[in-house]
């Protein structure tokens, strides 16, 4: 009896606490956002710029296979966006660029090797675009993925989050790269999580407030 109790107990905790962290975000729009967006046609979706902190260093990894990791990351995110969004063309007042189409051009443009010399409003141009999605991805290892698993198989997947992610999505418009619209949300990343299946979860918070949506 002692150990049920025990064990609703630590469920009911878990609960509260990933609703909490879940629901944690921050919204900025500019006044004249709406009016600014009616003349945008075309955005496109700039490859996320990820970092990824390791408490303890994985065995076998090195400082440069991050990097990799953390490059490739950023790409599958982009295409984890991009899909959402075409998914879902139909409720958008815009049309988003081919990510293949974006990143040749960026490529030929040299951004992958200088990316931090690049205004919005020069990706914009070189892009040919009405407004850029320039979004940054944090992910921090906080727990063991064995843990995890444990977590996972007695609460039913509940409380199996292996790491926190921050996500920072902006909006910045062609003609003088003014940001339009920020979107900051943390979430939980449990064990078996692929960068689409949390670009997708991501997108599903963001897609509440996003201000392409047709009202």
């Amino acid at each position: 009896m002692k150990k049920n109790i025990l064990v609703l107990i630590l469920l009911i905790f878990s609960i509260t606490v990933n609703a909490q962290y879940e629901s944690s975000k921050q919204m900025f729009s500019t006044p004249d956002l709406k009016e600014a967006i009616l003349t945008h046609k075309t955005v496109a979706i700039i490859p996320l710029k990820a970092s990824i902190y390791y408490k303890k260093m994985p065995k076998g990894m090195d400082a440069e296979m991050v990097m990799n990791e953390e490059k490739k990351m950023g790409y599958d995110m982009q295409g984890g966006m991009y899909t959402f969004l075409l998914r879902k063309a139909d409720n958008y007042s815009v049309g988003f660029q081919e990510i293949d189409r974006t990143n040749v051009l960026l490529k030929k443009a040299g951004f992958a090797e200088k990316r931090d010399e690049f205004l919005p409003e020069d990706l914009c141009k070189i892009l040919n675009v009405d407004a850029v999605i320039i979004a940054n991805y944090s992910w921090s290892k906080t727990g063991s993925e064995a843990g995890a698993i444990a977590k996972s198989l007695i609460f039913g997947g509940i409380g199996g989050g292996v790491a926190s992610g921050t996500l920072t999505m902006q909006i910045y418009e062609a003609k003088e790269g003014k940001l339009l619209w920020r979107f900051t949300k943390e979430m939980n990343e449990g064990a078996f999580s692929s960068a689409n299946e949390l670009m997708e979860r991501m997108m599903r918070k963001v897609s509440r407030n996003f201000p392409y949506e047709k009202n």
